[in-house]
């Protein structure tokens, strides 16, 4: 007997992590909806890589952090490619404003899309699991900004807070049906910033000396939305490079970087 073909669902998956996300499941068995935004180019030439290599993938147009357009792409992919075995709540924006010129708009658009669209996207999600018996996996993309701060983070960094916190409560409540929840949280990570960008300065900084390549994070997806990770629920997993380590750039007093 043929097993029946896993489903995944990936938000913001038109560029950056979330395309390789949904690349490297597309390619190793995995039907993907493939969420975008803006980037309608980018997430159709995602499922035309998973397609022509004969794997199945559609594009499903929402803005994730509006219930009603979230709501609709379930209903879309679950028509065109059925209950869902792995959701993965990549989408969110990267933008940073200094704390006393924060307006509500400002807040509101990343609590909604960082925030708001992971915790009902699993919440749809869950649903049609347990609706379907089916013992399946969320996995929430987190950030290191969980356990560091940085500057004109205020709106950004709380938002990857209440995520990951999130991530242990929905694990808790889901454990019972056979769903896990996982939450991955990456430092730095090589997305076509130009060459003079300022975020290159903290390359060197990193003890691994490198940013994360998209690739990189999508593996660890992969794996920890496999078998092999049947008993891990609740985590969230840090790839930073070791970007947290140092506590301050005064380390170098010491002679660490000398030889």
């Amino acid at each position: 007997m043929l097993l029946a073909q896993k489903t995944a669902f990936i938000t913001g998956a038109g560029r950056g992590i979330g395309r390789a996300i949904a690349l490297e499941l597309g390619k190793n068995g995995y039907a993907v909806g493939v969420n975008y935004l803006h980037s309608k180019s980018g997430a159709q030439l995602v499922c035309d890589e998973i397609n022509a290599s004969g794997g199945k993938a559609i594009p499903i147009q929402a803005d994730i952090g509006n219930c009603a357009q979230l709501q609709s792409a379930f209903d879309t992919f679950f028509e065109k490619i059925g209950p869902i075995d792995l959701m993965v709540n990549n989408a969110g924006l990267s933008k940073f404003y200094p704390f006393l010129e924060v307006t509500e708009e400002q807040w509101m658009e990343l609590t909604f899309s960082d925030w708001k669209g992971a915790y009902f996207g699993t919440q749809y999600a869950a649903r049609n699991m347990v609706e379907h018996k089916k013992q399946g996996v969320i996995i929430n993309i987190s950030s290191n900004h969980v356990d560091g701060c940085w500057p004109q983070a205020s709106i950004y960094g709380p938002t990857k807070a209440a995520l990951t916190k999130f991530g242990k409560s929905a694990a808790m409540e889901l454990a019972p049906y056979g769903i896990r929840v996982i939450t991955i949280a990456p430092g730095y990570t090589d997305v076509d910033w130009p060459k003079d960008h300022p975020v290159q300065l903290a390359k060197p900084r990193i003890p691994l000396k490198r940013f994360a390549e998209p690739e990189e994070i999508a593996k660890i997806v992969r794996f920890t939305a496999s078998d092999a990770c049947s008993y891990m629920t609740g985590n969230c997993i840090t790839i930073d490079g070791g970007a947290l380590l140092p506590i301050l750039p005064e380390n170098d007093y010491y002679g660490a970087n000398d030889k």
